[in-house]
């Protein structure tokens, strides 16, 4: 049988989310910073390249690192509040 999660209780929960939602909004701005220091690199050492290299470059490094930083952040939402412990494992033995 599963216990209740903590995040079913509305206060835990509204707190985990703001905290979930601080830290995206601090890696968007470490993201954006990465993206212009690639881009800028890139500029210097490949001279006459098309925009467009540049472009797709900026895109695929700042949402990459968006992307990890939302899932790595929903996997320190879930252990930090103990929400992986409310989950029954069938195979452990009590």
């Amino acid at each position: 049988m599963t216990t209740p999660s903590p995040l079913d209780d509305p206060a835990m929960s509204a707190f985990a989310w703001r905290r979930w939602k601080r830290m995206m909004k601090v890696m968007g701005a470490v993201s954006a910073v990465v993206v212009i220091a690639v881009v800028a690199y890139l500029w210097i050492a490949l001279p006459g390249i098309s925009v467009h290299f540049y472009i797709a470059a900026g895109l695929g490094v700042g949402i990459s690192m968006v992307l990890m930083s939302a899932l790595m952040g929903l996997v320190f939402m879930s252990n930090g509040t103990g929400h992986d412990d409310a989950v029954a494992d069938p195979l452990r033995e009590d």
